[in-house]
């Protein structure tokens, strides 16, 4: 049985481990940096956490509450997915639903009424996990820059 739970102090090994899973590219301590301004605002970031039935977190998923405009939404605030992920192992299971959930819930009781989260144009895999859980498409963006 997978338990679903808020974030705490006292699992940041697990969440760390699953945010180097998510974003390998980020350095540990910035990770726990980040993981630790969480948890200071929880007015502003939610986080859950799935655990499998030996109590090791499985998944995770992590929200913002953002006031500013956010790409195709019509409200403010707006409850953004930063983050979701599953080890592969225990994904299909609907874990990531639960975690959505759980995040919904979360905007629902911070006036929300809408959901939104972002993904990289060639990252199919969460394009496809993202339109399983509910979310549809609104633009696709390509950023520039030049140097002065």
């Amino acid at each position: 049985m997978i338990s679903i739970q808020p974030g705490a102090v006292s699992e940041q090994a697990g969440w760390l481990q699953l945010r180097l899973e998510l974003w390998p590219d980020c350095p540990p301590q910035e990770h726990l940096a980040e993981i630790r301004q969480m948890l200071a605002e929880p007015q502003r970031y939610g986080c859950w956490l799935a655990h499998g039935t030996d109590g090791v977190a499985v998944g995770l998923a992590e929200a913002a509450l953002r006031h500013d405009y956010v790409n195709g939404t019509d409200s403010s605030p707006v409850v953004f997915l930063e983050g979701i992920y599953v080890a592969p192992e225990y994904r299909r299971q609907g874990i990531a639903q639960r975690l959505i959930e759980q995040v919904s819930q979360w905007g629902r009781q911070a006036g929300c009424v809408e959901i939104a989260s972002d993904t990289s144009l060639d990252n199919l895999p969460s394009q496809t996990l993202h339109h399983a859980l509910g979310f549809e498409e609104t633009e696709r963006v390509v950023y520039f820059k030049k140097r002065l």
